[in-house]
């Protein structure tokens, strides 16, 4: 049976940038509904910020740090895929280390040919976003795709962390 043509503009590979976050957990769920509407593969990426080698003092043991916050990622990029799984859309993720986690996210969306971004931000205010810029805003700059920008409200003292949610992804 031949392969329904595709319209240029469904994607069929969408990148979620994942930090496991509450707006990370709000981005999941929207892209795992685009992939499921679209029979897309979702790919889910965290990076991992690495420390700068001439500002990293003697006592943070930087490889037991990074191998640290891999296995974190890695377990619950797991369970992100197998909660996809049963919801039956198709998923693969990566772990990523770098400086530039713009940067990384780019080289994940030319890399894996990504049709399309979602990123949520994060609803943070003050002097950070300010200075640095947001990561989604670099993002939104850089992206030559679709992207999906979920706007997530200013974090509260009582926000629900993902295990309160019905849908526990990890």
């Amino acid at each position: 049976m031949p392969e329904v043509n595709r319209l240029p503009s469904i994607p069929t590979k969408i990148l979620l940038p994942i930090d496991f976050s509450p707006s990370s957990q709000a981005a999941l769920e929207m892209a795992a509904d685009l992939a499921q509407h679209f029979q897309a593969e979702l790919y889910l990426v965290n990076v991992i910020p690495e420390f700068p080698t001439t500002t990293i003092p003697d006592f943070i043991p930087e490889a037991a740090f990074l191998e640290q916050a891999r296995e974190f990622a890695d377990i619950h990029l797991a369970k992100c895929k197998a909660a996809l799984v049963t919801r039956g859309v198709r998923s693969t993720f990566s772990v990523e280390v770098g400086n530039d986690v713009v940067g990384n996210i780019m080289e994940v969306v030319e890399r894996e040919h990504i049709d399309m971004v979602v990123i949520s931000t994060h609803g943070i205010s003050g002097w950070h976003p300010l200075v640095f810029g947001s990561i989604a805003e670099k993002v939104i700059k850089l992206a030559q795709c679709p992207l999906l920008l979920l706007h997530s409200a200013k974090p509260e003292s009582g926000v629900k962390t993902p295990s309160d949610r019905s849908m526990e992804w990890w």
